[in-house]
């Protein structure tokens, strides 16, 4: 499915993805958000199956984090100087917290934080009204969820963890097992990522330049991560 998604990804000229592994390697959860960060990614994509006792469970739901795990998320990232440093910058070059009142790295921080959870939000909603139209949410209120996934637990890098289906639903099963349905689940996600950046284009991206020149086709943009 990942796989698929990058290629849904690649095909559109103002985004490229980064796979944040490409076979059945483990890789641990904080490590996967770090390794967007790394890359500099303007949005990051947990994709998985759900599973649940009940086997007539059944649609697709997409997460962000929950504001209890951003609590306690910032903390750690306030606890490591290092990590902390890297948020706050001037003109890319990182400063130094230890000049710094607490309370004025807990402002930058909750800044930084606030501007990712609208983004995460907004993103997900997009993705989520892409998926509805191939079939039910999972939820009744077909609302994006919140919960404290570790890999969403970016503070800067806007992010979302998609539940394509249920493995223990027979009949979903038989659906993600088929690659075509793989296939139309990764062009709706791409879809909606597509509609979050041209509603919100980044500045210096395709979309951005493609809402002020429209006949001007511009190279690079913005990056989608999937692990």
């Amino acid at each position: 499915m990942a796989k698929e998604l990058a290629a849904a990804i690649n095909a559109d000229p103002g985004m490229r993805a980064v796979l944040i592994r490409d076979d059945d390697t483990f890789v641990q959860l904080q490590e996967r958000y770090q390794r967007a960060r790394r890359a500099q990614a303007d949005l990051f994509i947990s994709v998985h199956a759900d599973a649940a006792g009940n086997n007539a469970a059944n649609g697709s739901s997409v997460y962000v984090l929950s504001t209890k795990g951003a609590s306690s998320q910032a903390a750690r990232w306030l606890a490591d100087k290092e990590n902390a440093a890297d948020l706050i910058s001037d003109g890319g070059k990182s400063l130094s917290l230890d000049d710094k009142e607490r309370n004025l790295s807990v402002t930058l921080l909750d800044m930084v934080q606030s501007a990712t959870f609208r983004m995460s939000e907004d993103a997900a909603s997009n993705v989520l009204r892409s998926l509805k139209e191939l079939g039910k949410a999972h939820k009744k209120k077909k609302e994006v969820e919140h919960a404290n996934f570790v890999v969403l637990r970016s503070p800067d890098v806007p992010s979302m963890l998609v539940e394509t289906g249920f493995i223990t639903n027979p009949e979903e099963e038989r659906k993600l097992s088929d690659p075509q349905h793989r296939k139309r689940l990764a062009f709706a996600i791409a879809q909606g990522v597509r509609a979050f950046f041209i509603e919100q284009p980044l500045p210096g991206t395709y979309y951005a330049r493609k809402g002020t020149n429209p006949g001007e086709g511009v190279a690079a943009a913005g990056s989608g991560i999937i692990p």
